[in-house]
């Protein structure tokens, strides 16, 4: 198949890039060259950002309801082309379609969800100070939005973020990865059809350094979100510190997974090995640390390595995205000793790592201390519940974590002492409705739920003598 050019979408239509360079993609799961994005510079953050500066306002004068019949055809519109978005992220993520399916289902329901509650939790309220006075609050959006997205999630990670932006009245430009760009695109040209005005999104493709870091500067850019590395995050929480604007970081994690000896271990193994397929790891919520107590680590080791064993390439797990995370996993596994299952790549063109399990690992080890970011699991084993919180704790990051045990109020004891931003017990859901976002080097600021509405918005006080 002859491969496609996809400009910027910038005030209602698509735009070249004013430099007129281009970037390659690739098809992971052949390393055949794949479409070619805009290569987005300054002057292309420039006109995104003045096409938004010049839509934000009507926006946010329509009402809530308004708004939120925009969104709810936006989310018919993901839906109803949910084939076209299933072929552009696949034929750069190499994404398996049950993944595809989770991930563009999750899309829509973003902008489902946000059309409906902005119109009850996008209010303020009011403050009874007596008779002669009338003081309320208001929630007033920012104007314009900056996003920048990564390559692993590109469509869902921007949805999660555009759907509560949009809701509160605020115009975005978005960057996604350049790695993974076109289906954020394809959304853009589908919000305007459902009928979002021209200018309320944008987006700008291109690297980080040459349209993320413009977007970020940009001074008519009022508030940040940002979801990728630590590193990248800190240096942007750099810029928008110096600039004195809001950013909300979403930075990954090294996420645990407590098993107690009287789990339900059926359950919780298959937790487990959902972590190591889904995305073949590219999750920054995965729980990659299996922390398993003792009396039961070897059985529950088993069942994991039985199970991963039986997981298809490409059906129950997709490749790596790009070849410098393919080369950084394979870098973790050269030298780390024997798993007990897994080690290394598929023989074959594509990005595959087979799925890779070391057992009883040294809590100190790079392995269990560092991102791996693919499908790579480690366990520790633990006795008690007091090293188990030890050893969950033990990391630098706190995005999520998950407690499974037939003591319920052991639990959510844990559950409420781990230093996480979610923690799911027993296989409780965590889904569109729940806040979701670290502590430490995981980031700050929440996505999802109703708490991210509010990220979006600016409170205001206004308060009239009546006398």
């Amino acid at each position: 198949m002859a491969t496609a050019r996809h400009d910027h979408w910038i005030d209602g239509r698509t735009h070249p890039p004013r430099g007129g360079a281009r970037l390659p993609t690739l098809d992971p799961t052949t390393r055949a060259p794949g479409d070619e994005i805009a290569a987005g510079t300054a002057p292309d953050v420039a006109d995104a950002v003045e096409a938004a500066r010049r839509a934000w306002r009507d926006w946010a004068d329509r009402s809530p309801a308004e708004r939120g019949a925009v969104l709810h055809r936006i989310a018919e519109a993901v839906e109803a082309d949910a084939p076209e978005l299933s072929r552009l992220e696949r034929a750069c993520t190499g994404k398996t379609e049950a993944q595809l399916r989770l991930e563009i289902g999750m899309s829509a329901e973003y902008f489902r969800y946000y059309a409906g509650v902005v119109r009850a939790a996008g209010q303020g309220r009011v403050i009874e100070q007596g008779a002669g006075s009338h003081t309320y609050t208001r929630y007033e959006p920012y104007g314009v939005v900056g996003v920048i997205t990564p390559w692993n999630l590109p469509l869902n990670q921007a949805c999660r973020a555009l759907a509560p932006a949009l809701a509160m009245g605020n115009a975005v430009v978005v960057k996604p990865s350049e790695f993974t760009s076109t289906s954020t695109l394809r959304l853009a040209r589908l919000a305007t059809e459902a009928g979002l005005p021209d200018g309320v999104l944008n987006v700008v493709t291109g690297t980080g350094p040459q349209a993320g870091e413009a977007l970020a500067a940009h001074p008519h850019v009022r508030r940040l979100a940002f979801t990728g590395s630590v590193a990248t995050g800190r240096y942007l929480a750099g810029v928008a510190g110096g600039r004195l604007i809001p950013l909300t970081l979403e930075l990954g994690g090294k996420s645990p997974l407590l098993i107690f000896a009287d789990a339900d271990l059926e359950r919780a193994s298959a937790a487990a090995v959902t972590a190591l397929a889904a995305n073949s790891g590219q999750v920054c919520s995965a729980t990659a640390r299996v922390l398993i107590e003792e009396s039961v680590h070897d059985e529950v080791v088993d069942r994991i390595v039985t199970a991963a064993e039986k997981l298809r390439p490409g059906v129950d797990y997709g490749p790596l995205i790009t070849e410098a995370q393919y080369d950084k996993v394979l870098g973790f596994l050269a030298g780390a000793g024997t798993p007990a299952t897994g080690g290394g790549p598929l023989p074959g063109p594509g990005l595959y790592v087979r799925p890779t399990v070391y057992a009883r690992v040294d809590p100190a080890s790079r392995l269990a201390r560092e991102e791996i970011f693919g499908p790579v699991l480690v366990t520790t084993a633990f006795t008690g519940e007091a090293q188990a919180l030890r050893l969950a704790d033990d990391t630098e990051y706190g995005l999520t974590a998950a407690v499974w045990t037939g003591d319920l109020t052991r639990g959510l004891r844990l559950a409420e002492r781990i230093e996480a931003g979610q923690v799911s017990v027993n296989g409780g859901p965590l889904t569109v409705e729940t806040p979701f976002g670290g502590y430490r080097r995981s980031g700050h600021g929440r996505e999802k739920g109703l708490t991210a509405l509010h990220e979006y918005a600016q409170l205001k006080t206004v308060s009239v003598g009546l006398r």
